[in-house]
């Protein structure tokens, strides 16, 4: 190609580009001729629909993936950025004119099949903010390592939820004085393909169940569920691991036991029922399974690696959650936990929505720092400054959020 093709043919794009940005492009001729910009990188995936291209991929069979801590500043997570867990494949051809929901069991007094319009127009129409999280989140910081997706930090979002109330459906079914757990089937498919076997089936006691706040979705951020997420149906309990909020949700079971379907036995989403020390083997026997989600804290902005001067103060944000209450207080500390400076707080939309912190950060000297978050909740829970105690599976880190910063 001549020179003056080439520069006609950059001139060309600069011009488009600025166009896109909406602002001239800075020192614009000295952009290498196929550099992509990074404010024009494509946010979508053709490979993962409804999904930002910016998420990390954990694994394509079943999908997991999750998203990089800076990119989880908005209050509310946006439908492309959350996070994804899946146990088999997303189902295909969903119908949503025809599709229904069977509640049935043991300790249910009859059985009743809704639909989606029915579940929509016969019950109270409900909206809360509602953090979800994967009992495995952080497991990557293990050591010994522990088994599963390695998910560092972004296994975690808070949406506006939009459905009814699980406890109004429960109360139109029926439900018997012995009910013990409530459980889910969706119509997700095994990984092996095989229709008898299902990849996933949770629950959660019968407590849980009843809370005001827990709910079957069909609307997240006022938008439909994204197809990753559950669309056209899910269940959404805040506080417990999201394994237990079944995507693509088509029965529940009022059980008069603790549910046993795939996910709830042996060592799945379950940890010692006392502490072990570091790589020991434990019998399923003497494992517990996961309720409650452990307090904790994210820094959302700026991501590690800032660099500032010495005569600036550094801006931090993030966000803070719980399965309590509230969150009462949120400190940050740059010297590795010797002592705790205290941020500013937002107020809790309701329960089980996580709640915003800021503060601005001032360092005493030029050099490497680590800014460290630690959140505390209405029930005096504090986040562990560091791992905290091992398990096999990796369950439940909630130690200190850190990021790095570099004082010039």
């Amino acid at each position: 190609m001549s020179n003056t093709r080439r520069k006609f043919i950059q001139e060309s794009l600069l011009a488009s580009m600025a166009v896109s940005l909406g602002t001239n492009i800075v020192y614009g001729k000295n952009i290498p001729f196929d550099l992509q910009l990074l404010g024009l990188e494509d946010s979508t995936s053709d490979q993962f629909p409804g999904k930002s291209s910016l998420m990390t991929v954990l694994n394509d069979r079943p999908i997991n993936m999750e998203t990089p801590a800076h990119l989880l500043k908005d209050a509310l997570t946006p439908n492309d950025l959350f996070f994804v867990r899946n146990n088999g494949l997303v189902p295909k051809n969903i119908d949503i004119d025809n599709w229904t929901l069977t509640i049935s069991g043991e300790s249910a007094r009859k059985t009743k099949t809704y639909t989606l319009k029915e579940l929509k127009s016969k019950f109270e129409n409900v909206n809360y903010n509602l953090t979800l999280e994967c009992g495995g989140n952080g497991r990557k910081e293990f050591s010994p390592p522990a088994k599963g997706n390695q998910w560092s930090t972004g296994a975690v979002g808070c949406a506006k939820w939009t459905g009814v109330r699980l406890r109004d459906v429960l109360k139109d079914v029926g439900i018997k004085s012995n009910a013990v757990y409530v459980a889910y089937y969706g119509a997700d498919i095994h990984l092996s393909g095989a229709a008898d076997k299902d990849p996933i089936s949770r629950g959660v006691p019968i407590k849980k169940a009843n809370e005001e706040e827990s709910m079957i979705a069909w609307a997240m951020n006022d938008e439909d569920l994204p197809l990753l997420n559950g669309y056209p149906l899910r269940l959404v309990f805040g506080g417990y691991p999201a394994s237990c909020s079944g995507k693509w949700l088509n029965k529940i079971l009022i059980r008069d036991r603790v549910h046993d379907g795939q996910k709830m036995n042996g060592s799945a989403y379950r940890i010692p029922c006392k502490p072990v020390s570091p790589g020991a083997t434990v019998e399923d026997e003497d494992m517990c399974i996961i309720e409650n989600m452990p307090v904790k804290s994210l820094i959302t902005f700026p991501k590690t690696g800032a660099t500032i001067q010495l005569s600036q103060s550094l801006p931090i944000s993030g966000h803070a959650w719980t399965s309590s209450k509230e969150i009462v207080k949120v400190e940050y500390s740059i010297d590795f936990g010797i002592q705790w400076q205290e941020s500013t707080l937002s107020k809790s939309a309701n329960k089980y929505a996580w709640q915003n912190f800021e503060a601005k950060v001032k360092f005493p000297q030029t050099g490497y720092y680590e800014v460290w978050a630690k959140a505390t909740d209405s029930d005096g829970n504090v986040q562990a400054m560091l791992l905290p105690g091992w398990n096999p599976k990796g369950y439940l880190n909630n130690a200190c959020h850190r990021i790095a910063v570099k004082v010039l």
